[in-house]
């Protein structure tokens, strides 16, 4: 055994690196559909959650302009309806206005 026990004939170079791409691609294939299995399972866990926040915001909403047409209403009987209009407006401007400088403030000091 003069050639240390190797095959005779080895592969030419060429269809050794052919066969290394294709199992390559094979791989980065079984990777991308494990990556996308994963991906899958956990949306399936956080669709009904989000789903329901959503919800949940949406009544939120609603209750913040019920709260802000309470406000002109009871506002309306002590100054008249388009004061009270007016009156419950800028209160719940200045309350955006706020909570925006607010959220600014930390965003900034986030930095």
């Amino acid at each position: 055994m003069v050639d240390g026990g190797q095959a005779a004939e080895q592969a030419p170079f060429g269809e050794l690196f052919g066969r290394l791409i294709d199992e390559g691609k094979g791989f980065a294939r079984a990777e991308l559909g494990l990556v996308r299995a994963q991906a899958e399972a956990k949306v399936d866990v956080v669709k009904l959650p989000v789903l329901l926040f959503g919800a949940a915001f949406l009544f939120l909403v609603a209750s913040v302009i019920v709260l802000c047409m309470t406000i002109a209403l009871a506002l309306a009987s002590l100054i008249g309806p388009l004061a009270g209009g007016l009156a419950a407006t800028v209160i719940a401007l200045a309350t955006a206005a706020g909570l925006a400088l607010l959220g600014k403030r930390k965003l900034d000091s986030g930095k």
